[in-house]
């Protein structure tokens, strides 16, 4: 009867734009794949950012914590994000590299991107206790981000760095009463942070808002549905063994996102 056929078409609705926004996701995540640079060291300065002198006493300083706490610490400078964010990028870069170890996902990394004026502090699963999105947020806006302003772009990495290795130690930086990265809105963190939930949850709850409409719960609507409006946020990148360089390479940690992000 017409009640049979009106649950055949709703059903194919579902089917369709379920089959179109899975499809669209795929299309997200096979965007170009990003080029990281060779893991070459504990300092990779990709866009030559920092002083020869700097970059030894930085790799000095890198491998000695590392030899103290199994902890492991990288910089990198890069040219350019390559059309990503740097929340995307960090998080793919430090997979990659698989800096930290194992099972403890003890390792961090201090990325500068030069053409877009952005630099992050990502942070692996084990370090998240210590350096905590609002400690990593105060040594970039606190400690490096006043030195890249001046253009002294190795004091401001040295400085960061040491402030890192004071946080690993124990010994929390003071903060401010309130601690977001994007502007101030810690919703744009938590979308740039988890892309992959965010989308998850949209996917979910049109499902739902589908199911309801077939069982009755909601009105379906007549004359065609709108649409919503599209949503950012990239996919994470594949793991996989770090780089090997220099006798320096990834223990095999893993990344999900926490850190903070600023810019000069």
């Amino acid at each position: 009867g017409s009640s049979y056929r009106g649950a055949v078409g709703i059903f194919m609705r579902v089917l369709k734009m379920g089959l179109v926004l899975v499809l669209w996701v795929f299309a997200l995540s096979a965007r170009a794949e990003l080029t990281f640079p060779a893991l070459s060291g504990r300092v990779v300065d990709d866009a030559q950012m920092i002083e020869p002198s700097v970059r030894a006493q930085l790799n000095q300083q890198l491998q000695a914590h590392e030899q103290a706490t199994g902890e492991q610490l990288v910089v990198v400078t890069l040219p350019n994000l390559q059309g990503t964010t740097i929340e995307d990028f960090g998080v793919q870069l430090g997979r990659h590299w698989a800096i930290g170890q194992k099972d403890k996902n003890n390792g961090a990394l201090l990325i500068v991107a030069r053409d877009e004026r952005k630099l992050r502090i990502e942070v692996g699963y084990g370090l998240e206790d210590r350096l905590t999105d609002a400690q990593t947020s105060v040594i970039i806006h606190q400690v490096i981000t006043p030195a890249f302003k001046t253009g002294n772009f190795s004091k401001g990495i040295s400085d960061g760095v040491a402030a890192m290795l004071v946080v690993l130690g124990g010994n929390p930086l003071d903060e401010p009463s309130t601690v977001y990265e994007s502007n101030g809105d810690p919703s744009d963190d938590f979308i740039s942070r988890h892309p992959g939930l965010f989308v998850f949850l949209l996917m979910l709850f049109i499902l739902a808002v589908f199911v309801f409409q077939m069982l009755g719960i909601l009105p379906a609507g007549r004359g065609g549905g709108g649409g919503g409006g599209g949503f950012g946020g990239g996919g994470f990148g594949g793991g996989g063994g770090g780089g090997g360089g220099g006798g320096f390479s990834g223990g095999g940690g893993s990344f999900g996102g926490g850190g903070s992000s600023g810019g000069w």
